[in-house]
């Protein structure tokens, strides 16, 4: 039984058919990278299968270790910034300075921003976490995490980034930064988290982007108060303040013990650093 003809659809030219070649170039593409065919459309029921545990074990990492953190604060950014330039030192000072409050603080766990953050927080002895991606370039881990979590995929990462955190740094980074940071927008904007403060630093790098956020929110895209979730300075004394103002006290967080694992279930407490 052949399907109907479309009367509306174009009829491919033979030289545009799809070749068994083509197929067969996909199957071994698929084989070779297994975690893109989850993006690659239906797949046979036992490689969906596969593909719903290995979803499930990477939440299931990242929340066994998670559930022994405490609040936290997410710190996005590139993962090619350079030790010792200026969006580097920020990000050090603001991993740092959330340790201070009694944040644990999160990143993608890689070089760049996300090494910055981490080493600030590890730096004043606080917990000092990292969520690595498994990436054929630029990504491992970076030496400053106290635990660290391996994802296979970017959403359960992503999710990960969010769901433990009261607040949210924004530094300057790719289109993985700009991802990161407007999906959690979205979420607060249609209630999905609550209010918690994003900081986005970097005025140079990101005022055309504001511009734009503003743009939006003439043009009716988004609402008028929408462009007001993002606070936007260099100043990290400025950032801290916001947050401390409309996460630790808004939220009302207390420096209160974290839960305590249990060895028989094969649990580890998330231990802050041991600085000299």
């Amino acid at each position: 039984m052949t399907a109907p003809d479309c009367p509306d659809c174009p009829h491919p030219s033979p030289e545009h058919k799809i070749r068994k070649e083509d197929i067969e170039t996909q199957s071994r593409f698929e084989l070779e990278h297994p975690d893109r065919t989850l993006l690659g459309g239906p797949q046979s029921r036992w490689r969906e299968l596969k593909t719903i545990f290995r979803v499930s074990w990477d939440f299931i990492k990242a929340f066994r270790t998670l559930h022994f953190a405490g609040p936290c604060v997410t710190i996005f950014g590139s993962a090619r910034t350079q030790p010792g330039t200026t969006y580097y030192e920020l990000a050090r000072r603001m991993g740092s300075e959330s340790a201070k409050l009694g944040f644990t603080v999160i990143t993608g766990g890689g070089p760049g921003i996300m090494e910055a953050g981490n080493r600030g927080a590890f730096e004043a002895g606080g917990r000092s976490i990292g969520i690595n991606i498994e990436l054929p370039h630029e990504q491992g881990s970076n030496p400053y995490v106290t635990r660290s979590v391996d994802m296979h995929y970017f959403f359960t990462r992503k999710t990960i980034l969010v769901k433990y955190s009261y607040a949210f740094i924004v530094l300057p980074g790719g289109a993985g930064t700009l991802d990161e940071m407007f999906e959690t927008m979205t979420l607060i904007q249609t209630r999905k988290i609550r209010n918690f403060p994003i900081v986005l630093m970097g005025r140079d790098y990101w005022q055309p982007l504001m511009d734009f956020v503003y743009h939006m929110a003439e043009a009716g895209t988004i609402s008028p108060d929408d462009p007001d979730l993002i606070f936007f300075t260099d100043d990290p004394e400025e950032a801290i303040a916001h947050i401390h103002r409309h996460a630790v006290r808004q939220f009302g967080l207390r420096k209160e013990k974290v839960p305590k694992p249990k060895a028989i279930l094969g649990e580890k407490a998330v231990q802050k650093s041991e600085v000299p």
